[in-house]
């Protein structure tokens, strides 16, 4: 087995009525300082967010997974926030909030592979 590097990752949540407070795993951003790695994988379950909330706005909830791809990428996508590092990025979508498209807690692991990592904990935890 290779090297394995500490990674932190947090799911990216869907709540659609903040009041009830219920939610859906949508995503899963992950962080890796080593391989100066930051990417997010998303997977929106249209039929379970109805579930919670017949009325929800699913073109807005995907426009801001979208963005959460966009600021992972970086670049001019990203608005102000395309130039920060990899952590920064990180960082700034982990920041708690309260809206329908919202972080999770952090948490943390051993990875040789974050990229896989992310496509591991999404079929895991989302999927």
């Amino acid at each position: 087995m290779g090297a394995r590097d500490v990674f932190e990752y947090a799911l990216v949540r869907v709540v659609p009525r903040i009041e009830r407070g219920e939610m859906i795993n949508a995503g899963v951003l992950v962080y890796c300082r080593a391989k100066a790695y930051v990417g997010v994988r998303v997977h929106l379950d249209e039929t379970r967010l109805r579930c919670l909330d017949a009325d929800v706005d699913v073109a807005g909830v995907r426009a801001a997974l979208r963005g959460y791809q966009e600021v992972c990428a970086g670049g001019e996508d990203a608005g102000q926030a395309g130039g920060d590092d990899p952590g920064r990025r990180f960082r700034w979508l982990t920041a708690p909030r309260s809206t329908v498209v919202q972080p999770g807690p952090i948490h943390t692991g051993l990875t040789a592979d974050p990229e896989g990592e992310a496509d591991r904990l999404l079929a895991l935890l989302v999927r």
